[in-house]
C-alpha cells in the first residue's frame, strides 16, 4: 500500500513505485545526508527511478560514490526499486515543515531535459 501523494508515485516498467520505502534505503547508506527521489522520463521504462542526494560532509561526490550508493539499495531492495541515476547536489529543496519539495525536483528534470 502506497501512502503520499498520488503525483509522487513512479510508474516504471508496468511498476507503481512510492519514493518512501527507497529514500529510506537510501538514507541508510553513511554517505547520504539527506535524499529524494523522484520518477524522470525513460523511453523505454515510461520512468526511471532518479534519487538527490545532499552527501555527508568528507564524503567525494563522484561517480564511484554514485556506482556504490546504487548498489547499496539494488542490494537491499528489489530490482525495479533501485535508482538508475543519482545526482550530488548542495541541498534539497524543502518546504516550511521540512519535507521535500518533489514537484520542485520534477520540474527541475524538464529544465535539464530541455537543456
Amino acid at each position: 500500500t502506497y501512502l503520499g501523494r498520488e503525483d509522487d508515485l513512479i510508474n516504471s516498467a508496468g511498476y507503481r513505485i512510492g519514493p518512501a520505502e527507497i529514500e529510506a534505503c537510501l538514507a541508510r547508506h553513511p554517505a547520504v545526508g539527506l535524499c529524494a527521489v523522484v520518477g524522470v522520463p525513460d523511453p523505454v521504462r515510461g520512468e526511471i527511478v532518479k534519487a538527490y542526494v545532499v552527501p555527508e560532509p568528507g564524503y567525494r561526490a563522484d561517480e564511484a560514490l554514485a556506482e556504490d550508493i546504487g548498489r547499496f539499495v539494488r542490494e537491499r531492495l528489489a530490482a525495479h526499486l533501485y535508482p538508475r541515476v543519482v545526482t550530488f547536489v548542495d541541498s534539497l529543496p524543502l518546504t516550511a515543515t521540512g519535507k521535500v519539495r518533489r514537484a520542485e525536483l520534477r520540474a527541475r528534470e524538464g529544465r535539464e531535459g530541455a537543456g
